[in-house]
Parts: C-alpha cells; sequence; structure tokens
C-alpha cells in the first residue's frame, strides 16, 4: 500500500455518498469497501494516494482535526467548480467558494467544503483558466 489518508465518518452511508458523489468530479471513485469503511482512489485503481472514509476504529465519535484538510488536484476549472457544487449537493458546506486565489498564485483556481463530519477537503487547479 502507498501514501493515504483517513477521515472519520459520523454515518458512514451519507458520507460513502457524499465522497463517491464529490470524488467522481475529479475522476477519482471507490475501490475497496468492507463495513464502514470505503477507499477512494484515481480512477478506482486503487494505485497511488487513497483516501480511506470510515467510522473509528475505537467507536468513539469521529471529529474534524483542526487546521487537517485534504487537498485534491483538478485538471480544469471547470472540475472544482463541478467538486465544490457536488460538495453542497451532497451534505457538505462552504469553507470558501470554488474561484481563483491570486494570493497564492496567478493560476491557483480553489473552492474549499467540509463533508457531513465536518472534515474540512480542497480542489485545485493551477493552470490558466
Amino acid at each position: 500500500m502507498g501514501a493515504y489518508a483517513t477521515v472519520g465518518a459520523i454515518d458512514a452511508d451519507r458520507s460513502h455518498a457524499f465522497y463517491d458523489a464529490v470524488l467522481a468530479t475529479i475522476g477519482w471513485s471507490s475501490h475497496a469497501q468492507f463495513p464502514g469503511w470505503r477507499g477512494y482512489s484515481e480512477g478506482g485503481a486503487g494505485d497511488g494516494f487513497v483516501l480511506w472514509v470510515c467510522l473509528p476504529f475505537d467507536k468513539a465519535p469521529a471529529t474534524a482535526g483542526n487546521g487537517s484538510m485534504i487537498g485534491f488536484f483538478a485538471a480544469s476549472h471547470e472540475q472544482v467548480d463541478a467538486f465544490y457544487a457536488a460538495a453542497l449537493a451532497h451534505g457538505g458546506s462552504d469553507e470558501g467558494p470554488a474561484g481563483p486565489r491570486p494570493q497564492y498564485s496567478a493560476h491557483w483556481y480553489a473552492g474549499y467544503v467540509r463533508d457531513p463530519a465536518g472534515n474540512k477537503l480542497a480542489v485545485v487547479c493551477h493552470a490558466p483558466g
């Protein structure tokens, strides 16, 4: 297994539905699942970086890390817009609308959301629009 991250889910079904819809906008899909857990990767291949969305192993309530954020790269501004819109449509909340972020770079285009459990996500395209 390569590099991976996990985010906690409060309601696994709701979180999995959120990630199924949101990650599809950038070409990611689930490649593995078992009760309370689902693994996501680019193209659903299970290669490269993997995101696991899961109920906490210790059975305590899932909480979002303060200062923690997982960033995903998008191929276009349109993918950033679609990711952001899908997140809001599937129970996520706004942490910064999709758009240019010239304070980071002339070509930085990003959106920031929280998933249904409060985990912060970014989607970024670093290319001219």
